[in-house]
């Protein structure tokens, strides 16, 4: 081997999304080594940042799928383990709006799937308990889940690994694995920062999954990418949404429909659309695209017509679904290979992967522990020390930040009310974020209604202070520098 640490892993997983640092971390309860790679410049820069945040029930797939399976299991452990690592999230219910009776057999289809997979508390409801649960939707009819929620996906992803970190696991940020060999009974995974041997790999690389497979020699699988778009709104739209709120879907369509989310800070997101893309990295948003997010979700709410949007964003998903309309229905895949023993792989993971990530976690453990001795670490940490947002804190405990450290007194982001003091300890934080991407997940700047307009210089100005040099500042790592030639002093 020619990396810096010569060590053998027990187990590397590939991947730093939600799912992959739910494994890392609940790997991290054992007494092993462990590693994750990531590509990219920080966590969560793949499907984890760009979907609507919403902790599903699980009667949207299939019973007796292996994503209705682990969208159930997984409902019953996001709560408990979100409120231990100190992430925003709340149970809000959800409401999917029938228009007419075509859709309300629909609706009884869809309890009839959630009521076999075990959903609790599904009812179908009235247009009066429709406007008195969510005054701002309309329809004749709902499927009302009281146990949907909302969460900060990138913000979960980021504290899974660093609670994977504070008991052991490393991190490795801007490590693609580009090879992949195999001696003496281990899997050697070559990547820019060296190779690094181990006894077992989880490959949990999201959109990339089924090329990290191929790169280990196993070509059972293909991920079509399908691209989702949405809008936000401003926070001070005028309007206050307390549910999510999800059209009637058809079996035909590839997602959910185009529906109406919450934020946790009081945003509305509307989206995602479905369009299959040939490019994995095909972010961009598209005007008709986003006019038909403001038809589809005027229907639904009839109050967003009057609203401005101050930002729009794209995610893409890893269907196992060919656009090409062979099958409709591409399960989870979470199996050791039986090619390369030892070599796990999660393909497919897609929408409710969010929900079912800490699920598949347990069940990758079980896959590792029929190869592994997995024996209890005594010292395990579960929580991560408690983080208040300056925003959120109270005038007495804003008072007393500003007394001890200055740096809390000094706005750096207007709109999210974001301090110097969060933008420093962002920057300082374990996994060593340096983007401007990184800080805007860890601290809110740049979401506001200015887009980064009032706080991208002051973060500048913050990350030269803190050693980084104005060529090696980007917005998300590679050639995403914000400067080029040289600066005066």
């Amino acid at each position: 081997m020619n990396g810096t640490d010569k060590a053998v892993y027990d187990v590397i997983v590939i991947g730093g999304g939600v799912v992959g640092c739910a494994v890392l971390r609940e790997l991290s309860r054992y007494d092993l080594r462990l590693l994750l790679l990531e590509k990219e410049a920080d966590l969560a820069e793949g499907i984890s940042k760009g979907n609507s945040g919403v902790i599903h029930a699980g009667f949207n797939v299939p019973a007796g799928s292996l994503k209705a399976h682990t969208n159930v299991a997984g409902l019953g452990l996001i709560y408990p383990l979100a409120a231990e690592l100190g992430v925003p999230h709340r149970k809000t219910g959800k409401l999917v709006v029938a228009h007419d009776d075509e859709d309300r057999v629909r609706l009884d289809e869809l309890k009839a799937e959630g009521d076999r997979s075990g959903v609790p508390g599904l009812e179908i409801v009235d247009g009066a308990a429709i406007r008195r649960l969510e005054p701002l939707a309309r329809g004749r009819w709902a499927l009302y889940s009281p146990h949907t929620g909302i969460i900060s996906p990138y913000e979960l992803t980021i504290a899974l690994a660093e609670c994977a970190r504070q008991n052991g696991a490393e991190v490795r940020l801007e490590a693609p694995v580009e090879a992949v060999a195999f001696r003496d009974g281990l899997f050697i995974l070559t990547t820019p920062k060296g190779a690094f041997a181990a006894r077992r790999v989880v490959n949990s690389a999201g959109l990339f999954s089924d090329d990290v497979a191929r790169l280990a020699g196993i070509d059972d699988y293909r991920i079509f990418p399908y691209r989702g778009e949405y809008l936000i709104t401003d926070k001070d739209c005028g309007l206050r949404l307390g549910m999510p709120v999800y059209p009637v879907p058809s079996k035909n369509d590839p997602g959910l429909g185009i529906h109406i989310t919450p934020t946790l800070e009081g945003n509305i997101i509307l989206g995602p659309s479905a369009e299959p893309v040939e490019d994995k990295r095909d972010a961009t948003s598209t005007r008709e695209a986003i006019g038909r997010l403001k038809a589809e979700a005027g229907r639904l709410m009839p109050e967003l017509a009057r609203v401005s949007f101050i930002h729009s964003y794209t995610g893409l998903r890893p269907k196992l679904v060919d656009p090409r309309g062979r099958d409709g229905f591409g399960d989870f895949i979470v199996e050791e290979s039986r090619l390369r023993p030892g070599w796990t792989n999660l393909v497919g993971i897609e929408s409710p992967g969010l929900t079912a990530a800490p699920a598949i976690a347990v069940r990758v453990a079980g896959i590792v522990g029929a190869g592994l001795d997995l024996r209890k670490k005594p010292g395990f940490v579960p929580e991560l020390p408690a983080r208040v947002r300056f925003a959120h804190a109270g005038d007495a405990e804003r008072a007393a930040r500003v007394a001890r450290d200055a740096d809390w007194g000094e706005m750096v982001c207007r709109c999210e009310h974001v301090t110097r003091a969060e933008v420093v300890s962002a920057l300082r934080n374990p996994m060593g974020a340096r983007t401007m991407d990184a800080v805007k997940r860890r601290t809110r700047c740049g979401m506001g209604r200015c887009q980064g307009g009032f706080c991208t210089p002051r973060i500048v100005e913050i990350l030269l202070d803190e050693g980084l040099p104005a060529e090696g500042i980007t917005k998300r790592g590679g050639g995403s520098r914000l400067f080029y030639g040289r600066l005066k002093g």
